[in-house]
């Protein structure tokens, strides 16, 4: 039950994400809510159950207001083990487990810290925020902790590294590809491979990142200034050809659109 759970909240951010149209190079933490203190022996009180007085759960310590979500977070609901705690972890990793429940985000990806801030945004944008958590994230006066400010550092970091990752891609977009044990690999490319539209082909190489043993192959732009550079500055018109990370597939031409890699 708690893996098809956490495989249905992962996907369900991933849609918030696509539907918000989602640019992770202007998308900002939304500002802490105000509101009441909440030690975290009252937010437990907060379950939905019967004689309880509502439905509450916390993000990063911002404890929202979830009574309109009773039939997913409410007693018998598939994110029930989210109510009435701040169990941040598990809306990273979706491990619903006691061991996941938790708020530690420490050692946490990039991608995990960004799955975060997308599920912040999203309780921020749907449910009324209630005030804070007492605890790993806020102190008793309302004040962020140290451990907050390491959070927050670390969804801005992810962020610049996904915009950084997306501004790679516009620039090397992954060739198509496919495999058989007859014929063997052909990598090729077209004005959509990797999913990145574009008004240009390109040719195959493979792109190797610093720090990385491995390769991938990448469409290349074979014409025109390289990458970054202004149109009207002088250059060889050899588009990224040039980059010192791309090396070319042995015993294809250069300038082939495909190249076949016989078995």
């Amino acid at each position: 039950m708690w893996r098809g759970a956490a495989a249905a909240l992962l996907c369900l951010g991933a849609a918030y994400l696509l539907g918000r149209g989602f640019d992770p190079r202007t998308w900002l933490l939304p500002p802490p809510p105000r509101g009441r203190l909440l030690s975290v022996a009252e937010l437990a009180r907060y379950r939905g159950a019967a004689g309880e007085p509502g439905l509450y759960l916390a993000v990063l310590g911002r404890v929202f207001d979830v009574e309109r979500g009773r039939r997913h977070y409410g007693p018998g609901g598939a994110y029930s083990g989210l109510a009435g705690r701040d169990a941040t972890r598990a809306f990273a990793t979706g491990d619903f487990t006691p061991a996941g429940l938790v708020d530690d985000v420490s050692a946490l990806s990039p991608g995990e810290m960004l799955a975060i801030q997308s599920w912040l945004s999203f309780y921020s944008d749907s449910y009324n925020p209630v005030g804070k958590l007492v605890g790993r994230f806020y102190d008793e006066d309302g004040a962020p902790t140290e451990a907050l400010r390491q959070a927050e550092a670390a969804i801005e970091e992810a962020l610049k590294f996904q915009a950084e990752s997306e501004q790679r891609k516009q620039q090397f977009p992954p060739c198509n590809s496919e495999w058989n044990s007859a014929k063997g690999s052909r990598f090729w490319c077209s004005r959509q491979s990797g999913g990145v539209k574009r008004d240009w082909t390109g040719v195959p190489r493979k792109l190797y990142q610093p720090g990385s043993r491995g390769s991938h192959c990448v469409c290349v732009r074979t014409t025109g200034p390289p990458w970054g550079w202004p149109a009207s500055s002088e250059h060889s018109d050899r588009g990224d050809l040039d980059n010192p990370h791309l090396e070319e597939y042995e015993g294809c031409h250069p300038l082939a659109e495909q190249c076949v890699l016989k078995v």
